[in-house]
């Protein structure tokens, strides 16, 4: 499996099999795309004393979903997790694959963009989710529009096609419900 740099993506970009929308070339690196943060959000509110891990499970059921106004922030507590989704859509073609990471300068303040779910499966077509969690010392105040995370671009030795669940999130269904 090969990672992708900076002219395979346009490449693959050029022939469909990877497209941001939106594109802004200038958050493209050496072999990554830097991924804005939405104004969507969901808030860990309605705690219950214990949540069953089952495959049918909704975390829906434990947030409330909320929209950020422009020029306001949303403040993360140390030890808080909140989810976030991305203002880009990621669509991947068949034999690509990618990781969704974070960047090094806000991590070293102890922010994680997600908790374990960083892979993302061929044929992906949607907003990517961050499972944003504090793990610093000091409240964090997340800005939507800032360059949150990194999307890493894989080739997979068979093609293959994700229809879970999570497909087609955007930010409008996100946070509603």
């Amino acid at each position: 499996m090969t990672i992708l740099g900076r002219e395979a993506i346009l490449q693959e970009m050029k022939k469909g099999n990877i497209r941001i929308e939106p594109f802004d070339e200038k958050m493209l690196g050496p072999a990554s795309i830097d991924l804005h943060l939405s104004n969507a959000f969901r808030v860990f509110v309605h705690l219950p004393n214990e949540l069953h891990l089952t495959d049918n499970m909704d975390f829906k059921a434990a947030t409330k979903g909320l929209v950020v106004p422009e020029g306001e922030t949303l403040t993360v507590k140390p030890g808080q997790t909140v989810l976030g989704i991305t203002q880009e859509k990621v669509s991947l073609g068949n034999g690509l694959s990618g990781w969704l990471e974070g960047r090094s300068r806000f991590a070293r303040v102890g922010l994680l963009v997600h908790i374990s779910a960083s892979f993302m499966q061929p044929g992906i077509s949607n907003h990517q989710v961050l499972e944003i969690s504090n793990f610093g010392p000091i409240p964090l105040k997340l800005i939507p529009g800032t360059p949150i995370c990194q999307f890493i671009f894989q080739r997979c030795e068979n093609p293959g096609q994700y229809h879970g669940v999570f497909a087609g999130q955007t930010p409008d269904n996100f946070w509603l419900g």
